[in-house]
């Protein structure tokens, strides 16, 4: 067995005041005896303005939030994943970036979002990702000292293909650190969480961004910890904190010999 915390936030456009309180749940977290912490999508910065992310955003070498997690995880010892930051790759280029960082502060992998979020929810809602982002091209898995994490982000959720290749590929559990709209939310999350879980025989972490931010954007929050056979096991509703469970690292394998459909296809 082992411990894992789910940050949920309500980020905005200063990077320092992020990061501060990015640190106070990370201890709230260490006090609840965690050994695993991840935050969620866009946990440094929260804004979809390509140009002013253009004046801001670093290099991942550069970024003071990865910069200061690393910090915090060699002080606490604890393995962080920063569920995404935006990083500057070219002078014109941002990627939205989840970084795995391990408890001496090293960073061990980075996975960058493959599905950019271009939808049209109304005349009043309207996303299009891909105006500001690259998209990633690479599927990314790790092996903790609990097994193997499958790496997502947010919109990713609604490609099952991709979770399939990482269950097949051993992964036990899946990072989807999020910040899915209210609008969505309501309709999807659980159940598309939920199914990603059931699916996979998969321990599903998944952070979440939450509430009405300072440029009106409103995201669902409920962050959640979803066990392979679709069990609840921690859900957050709309208030930033922390939630933090035990995971048995032995069941994704025990059900997946009772139900073995990962071989059928």
């Amino acid at each position: 067995m082992f411990r894992i915390s789910c940050i949920q936030l309500k980020s905005n456009n200063n990077i320092l005041h992020n990061l501060k309180k990015t640190e106070k749940f990370i201890f709230k977290a260490v006090k609840q005896k965690a050994d695993f912490i991840l935050t969620p999508e866009i946990s440094s910065l929260f804004s979809l303005n390509k140009k002013q992310l253009l004046k801001i955003c670093k290099s991942m070498k550069e970024d003071i939030y990865l910069n200061g997690i690393r910090k915090i995880a060699k002080k606490y010892k604890k393995w962080i994943l920063v569920g995404s930051l935006i990083i500057k790759v070219t002078k014109n280029k941002l990627v939205n970036r989840s970084v795995l960082v391990d408890k001496t502060g090293k960073i061990r992998t980075f996975y960058d979002k493959i599905h950019m979020y271009d939808v049209v929810l109304s005349k009043k809602e309207k996303y299009f990702e891909s105006k500001t982002f690259s998209a990633g091209k690479q599927i990314k898995s790790f092996n903790l000292p609990w097994g193997k994490l499958g790496l997502s982000i947010c919109y990713d959720l609604r490609f099952p293909n991709m979770y399939r290749k990482l269950s097949k590929a051993g992964c036990k559990y899946i990072s989807i650190p999020s910040a899915f709209t209210e609008t969505t939310g309501k309709k999807h999350w659980h159940s598309l969480l939920k199914a990603r879980a059931i699916e996979n025989f998969c321990y599903i972490f998944a952070p979440a961004q939450g509430g009405t931010h300072y440029n009106g954007r409103k995201t669902f929050g409920h962050s959640m910890i979803i066990s392979p056979d679709g069990k609840i096991l921690k859900e957050l509703k709309k208030s930033e904190g922390v939630i933090t469970a035990s995971i048995d690292q032995k069941l994704p394998k025990r059900l997946r010999s009772i139900i073995p459909s990962l071989k059928s296809d």
